[in-house]
């Protein structure tokens, strides 16, 4: 419905402009006609003025020439539409033959008349017409000479009053018969083209607004074919954009949707391990608590203790993926060496390593520079990894955390030589509550972000973490970041 309007309105503008230019033309036309006709009546008649001087030996004297006055009635007789005068040099009205009307000028503007005369009358020249104080008209003028000098000159008038009075009567009615059927014409035919020309325009339109119906009412899969082509081509190609755009954030948004129901249901599942575990010895140390010998009762408190811990951990890790998921962590970049803080932080891991039998090192050379980072998001990030290596490296395994130079940034790899990845878990490791299952280690300790918090801060960083892993071999894992340029 809206189309229509808009098809009538563009219809109704058309018919407006076509009106106002068919206005125009006939307006134009009546003026060009006009003066061509002037322009012929010019140049069939404009050697009359000399032909007059010719024949009759016209002389400029003082007083009224009755023989040049009856030449003059005798030319006005043969053709009634001319009026005659004679002027001076200077252009004043000495003698005049004109029907039916007073003449009202004194002079004429001679500026015309010696410009018809250089041209001999070859050209479309309109001189002061001496019935009127404003209007010009077409004459045909000869040049008066006494003893070769120049005493004044012929001027005729070709179309008199009467004459301009009948031909614009005549003109008129032609105008507004021919003009009228012309212009209804014109304006029939330029309607019916214009209105085929925006209904093929409006065509592609429709189809337009077709698919975006259709896209609307839950068909996203619904394109405008060849957009490229069409003649709303950006609109089209646009749309097609915008839709592609749209369909992406729905399955987007349908994949978070799968991710908040898996993460709810694994949230669920990992709170509840330690809570029934710590919920099933209290219970134990209430109910039977003068049958429980000091041994017994310090291993079930031990069991509460680390169940508790392991749940403070699982919120603790919770919290702060929420956090950078949420962009409320912004980093506070510093430079600093980042072997520095591999050792620190192997370090604190040494005791833990020593429990297990697994080794650690740090692998560095001495000409590493500083980098421009978040100390402690980095941190956070090397004590993830290295959670997730001593979680996976056997007894007697080794954890090596090597830093070099690459391309103006410093290159971190923790590597250990545990039972690997498979290749088709690689991909997913990073995502929330996505566990590898190494071959031989089905069950592990962790919720599974762990990962995920260390791709958050890097992506903070505009950094990247990659995965190499063989299956028995071990897994590494590497990051980079920028040195600092000062």
């Amino acid at each position: 419905m809206k189309l229509n309007r808009l098809y009538w309105k563009i219809s109704a503008t058309l018919l407006a402009l076509l009106a106002l230019i068919g206005v125009v033309y006939i307006l134009i036309s009546a003026y060009t006609a006009g003066n061509y006709f002037k322009e012929v009546n010019q140049q069939l008649y404009g050697d009359i003025a000399q032909h007059m001087v010719k024949e009759s030996k016209v002389k400029i004297i003082g007083e009224r020439d009755t023989a040049m006055h009856t030449i003059m009635h005798s030319m006005m007789a043969v053709n009634p539409s001319i009026e005659v005068y004679l002027l001076d040099t200077e252009g004043n009205i000495l003698d005049f033959v004109v029907p039916h009307s007073t003449v009202v000028l004194k002079k004429v503007n001679v500026q015309p008349i010696k410009k018809f005369l250089e041209n001999k009358g070859k050209i479309f020249v309109e001189g002061d017409d001496p019935k009127s104080k404003s209007e010009c008209n077409v004459f045909s003028a000869a040049p008066i000479l006494e003893d070769g000098q120049l005493t004044g000159y012929a001027y005729i008038i070709l179309e008199g009053q009467e004459q301009q009075e009948v031909a614009s009567g005549l003109l008129g009615s032609y105008f507004l018969k021919s003009g009228t059927t012309l212009f209804i014409a014109s304006l029939i035919g330029s309607l019916l083209i214009g209105l085929l020309a925006i209904w093929l325009i409006t065509r592609n339109l429709r189809e337009i607004i077709d698919t975006v119906r259709r896209f609307k009412e839950g068909d996203y899969k619904a394109r405008i074919p060849k957009a490229g082509d069409k003649d709303l081509a950006v609109l089209s190609t646009t749309f097609n954009d915008m839709a592609d755009t749209i369909e992406a954030n729905i399955e987007e948004l349908k994949s978070v949707e799968n991710l908040r129901r898996e993460l709810i249901a694994n949230v669920s599942h990992d709170l509840r391990t330690p809570l029934a575990i710590m919920q099933g010895y209290a219970e134990t140390l209430l109910i039977k608590d003068a049958e429980i010998g000091p041994a017994d009762r310090k291993k079930y408190l031990q069991i509460v203790l680390d169940s508790s811990e392991k749940l403070s951990h699982l919120i603790a890790q919770l919290f702060e993926y929420s956090k950078l998921e949420a962009n409320q962590v912004q980093p506070k970049k510093e430079p600093f060496y980042l072997a520095e803080l591999a050792h620190d932080v192997l370090q604190n891991y040494q005791l833990i390593a020593k429990e297990k039998g697994v080794q650690l090192e740090v692998e560095a050379s001495q000409d590493l520079p500083m980098v421009f980072a978040d100390v402690a998001l980095v941190e956070r990030v090397i004590q993830n990894l290295m959670d997730n290596a001593l979680k996976f490296t056997p007894k007697g395994g080794k954890i090596v955390i090597a830093l070099k130079n690459v391309n103006h940034a410093v290159e971190v790899r923790i590597a250990d030589n545990g039972p690997g990845i498979p290749e088709n878990e690689q991909a997913a490791i990073f995502e929330r509550y996505r566990k590898a299952a190494p071959s031989d280690l089905k069950s592990t300790k962790g919720a599974g972000l762990g990962l995920a918090i260390v791709k958050k801060i890097l992506e903070l960083h505009n950094a990247t973490i990659r995965v190499s892993s063989k299956l028995n071999e071990g897994t590494a894992f590497m990051f980079q970041l920028p040195e600092y340029s000062g």
